[in-house]
């Protein structure tokens, strides 16, 4: 007999619950992630240009290309090899809001346990045993948390450490969530 969505809210609610704790665990317990970022040298005076460019929140590269067709001219090539090539987050000044981060990280969460029961429910039935539903869905749980980390590290200059790190998650939360949905995989009656 083949299995809904909505037979699924309990494990999609609770693997969604359950890996937010395994988030607030992993970075304000265990904190491997403080090795993502490193501090300027000169951190005062980068705010400090910041700051007189009146930078407004968004992402920034340097040097700028509107258009790829820039990267053949010779001054554009001077600034890449003079460096330094940077891209910048810059977020609303202010402390940040906890409250609304730790919400949108939430629903992430139910948002990717959703697609993981979709992908389930085309796969299972109710008839699978215990290591089916956990197999199946720790891969594509894993895939949901992490796969997509990869380009930014290819891309966006971040170390492949960080990535490394973001898939010791992946695995972490894939782990919770197929543990959840094979506990709570709804049997044929």
């Amino acid at each position: 007999m083949s299995i809904t969505l909505m037979q699924l809210w309990l494990p999609i609610l609770l693997g969604s619950l359950f890996c937010w704790f395994a988030s607030a665990i992993i970075h304000m317990l265990i904190k491997y992630h403080n090795a993502d970022y490193k501090k300027l040298s000169n951190e005062d005076q980068v705010a400090d240009a910041l700051r007189q460019g009146k930078a407004a929140p968004g992402l920034y590269h340097m040097p700028h290309c509107t258009d790829m067709k820039e990267m053949n001219d010779e001054s554009m090539q001077a600034k890449f090899k003079q460096g330094p090539i940077a891209m910048i987050s810059v977020f609303e000044n202010g402390m940040p809001p906890m409250g609304k981060l730790l919400i949108q990280q939430f629903l992430f969460f139910v948002g990717a346990c959703l697609l993981i029961a979709y992908v389930a429910t085309l796969s299972l039935t109710t008839t699978a045993d215990f290591m089916s539903v956990f197999r199946l869905t720790v891969v594509v749980s894993f895939l949901t948390f992490g796969y997509g980390v990869i380009p930014y590290s290819i891309w966006y200059g971040h170390p492949w450490s960080n990535c490394l790190r973001y898939f010791i998650d992946a695995l972490i939360y894939g782990l919770v969530v197929a543990a959840t949905f094979a506990w709570l995989w709804p049997a044929a009656s």
